[in-house]
């Protein structure tokens, strides 16, 4: 399993891009719609404010997990399995919740395809469902890895070889395993 970072720091990379992408044109509709009227069909701030939120969320929890994987930080609580997979769950629900009620609000806007307001809408629900599936990867990626080398308390970086120190029937804890690979 010596790919195992490289895919999940090509997929947390993925959700970083998916999620700028996201804060962009969240903040695009938030500029639009300072001028829209309370009654227009096209509004609904508050779910793009959230998306703005979770949006700037991911990018750093991004950037943490991929700096943490790369340098093999090993100091906190929140550097292990079980502080990622508890981090991926909030952001998860986030945008889960985010892109769900931007569906209900602008799921089908084929009838003012013409206007760019539309069409960012349109781009905004796509990129939030889209950060949603990279999680979701990144999540069932993280759990396979953990409940297969029972990992909760190991470094997120996933540079450590729990088969390595089986000798008969006698296991090691993982915190006493010196190599890494």
């Amino acid at each position: 399993m010596a790919d195992f970072p490289a895919l999940r720091i090509a997929l947390y990379s993925a959700l970083a891009i998916f999620s700028l992408v996201l804060l962009g044109l969240s903040a695009a509709r938030l500029h639009y719609t300072t001028h829209l009227p309370p009654g227009d069909p096209l509004n609904g701030d508050p779910i793009v404010a959230e998306l703005l939120l979770t949006s700037i969320l991911a990018i750093f929890w991004s950037w943490f997990i991929v700096h943490c994987i790369h340098k093999r930080h090993e100091n906190r609580i929140i550097t292990t399995f079980r502080g990622e997979l508890i981090g991926l769950f909030v952001l998860w629900v986030m945008v889960l919740v985010g892109a769900a009620i931007a569906t209900t609000f602008w799921g089908n806007l084929s009838f003012c395809q013409s206007f760019e307001a539309c069409r960012l809408l349109t781009a905004l629900v796509a990129f939030a469902w889209m950060s949603f599936i990279i999680l979701t990867l990144i999540f069932g990626v993280d759990i396979a890895f953990v409940v297969a080398n029972e990992g909760w308390r190991e470094p997120l970086h996933g540079r450590w070889d729990p088969r390595a120190s089986h000798y008969g029937n006698n296991r090691t804890s993982m915190s006493t395993r010196p190599a890494y690979f």
